[in-house]
């Protein structure tokens, strides 16, 4: 069950449906990086959605319940072997796209960052990535414009409307 709106009301749905109706629901996205490079996923062939996609570092829906902070760090850990990691809140968005299969991501995502120490590699779970990259952040925008499908909707939209939130400096 994940968190959703039902008429301006938090309510646990299943995520499926959540999807299928294209329900407004909550979710986290997290970008973890190295120095100028960030990275990225390949989604498992196996998912629901968006399989064999490049996608951000992880993304995925809260439980009921649980905070974005909790989240983040529970499917870093779950998906690619990630922990101890100092997440960072840089802030919010909502965006809506189609998935495929008559689905639809209705999201308000709360992002979050973490710069990963030399020597700490993923270890990707393969139930949820196939494989994963370290590309220069300059060089993501490049790539989604040379071949879009490579590329879950989600992750285009970040790089073309929010870039600029998501990898500003921390503050001091």
């Amino acid at each position: 069950m994940i968190p959703t709106w039902i008429d301006g009301v938090l309510t646990p749905v299943e995520k499926m449906e959540a999807h299928r109706k294209g329900l407004r629901h909550l979710a986290i996205s997290a970008f973890v990086t190295r120095g100028d490079k960030v990275l990225l996923q390949q989604r498992a062939l196996s998912k629901y959605h968006t399989p064999g996609l490049w996608a951000n570092t992880c993304c995925t829906h809260p439980y009921w319940g649980e905070d974005a902070a909790t989240c983040t760090a529970r499917r870093l850990d779950q998906e690619l072997g990630l922990h101890g990691l100092d997440l960072r809140h840089v802030g919010q968005v909502e965006y809506r796209a189609d998935v495929a299969d008559d689905m639809i991501e209705h999201e308000v995502v709360e992002i979050f960052t973490a710069e990963a120490p030399e020597g700490v590699e993923p270890v990707p779970n393969p139930e949820e990535v196939e494989t994963t990259e370290w590309v220069p952040i300059d060089e993501i925008a490049t790539r989604i414009a040379a071949n879009p499908e490579r590329y879950t909707p989600w992750l285009q939209i970040y790089i073309e409307k929010h870039r600029e939130m998501i990898f500003a400096p921390a503050e001091a």
